[in-house]
């Protein structure tokens, strides 16, 4: 069994995969594209290649706890992912997930173009990780 996690981005969407059994992050990826029929179409790909089982998204609250038009943007797009995997798609909150994948990579030296490729990927990971240790608690 496999667990994707995706951080939906408008121009960026990081996806990380966990190994086998599901305890560590195994694979991470950023899809770049704006369309959300080609980011679809690439995420069905994705669950078919890694023989994903389960799926889980980051859901943008604000530091509230309240959502707003994102968060009702990504529940659209997990209802779309769910519809054509026929996989229910969990929504965990995804807080502060960008600021420490930007703090994960300063520290290792990760600058510009090289960062802003990145840090998508890293970011699922993050999401993927909280969710794996909540699974295992």
């Amino acid at each position: 069994m496999r667990i994707m996690a995706i951080d939906y981005g408008d121009a960026r969407t990081g996806i990380a995969v966990s190994d086998l059994l599901c305890s560590i992050v195994g694979t991470t990826m950023v899809i770049h594209s704006r369309n959300q029929d080609k980011v679809l179409e690439q995420i069905l790909q994705l669950v078919k290649e890694h023989q994903v089982s389960q799926l889980v998204m980051g859901l943008p609250k604000n530091m509230d706890g309240t959502e707003g038009v994102r968060a009702d943007l990504c529940r659209g797009f997990a209802k779309r992912i769910e519809d054509a995997s026929g996989i229910n798609v969990a929504m965990w909150d995804e807080r502060r997930t960008t600021v420490e994948a930007h703090n994960i990579l300063s520290a290792h030296n990760y600058h510009g173009k090289k960062r802003k490729n990145t840090v998508d990927a890293v970011a699922a990971s993050l999401i993927l990780e909280g969710y794996l240790a909540f699974r295992g608690r």
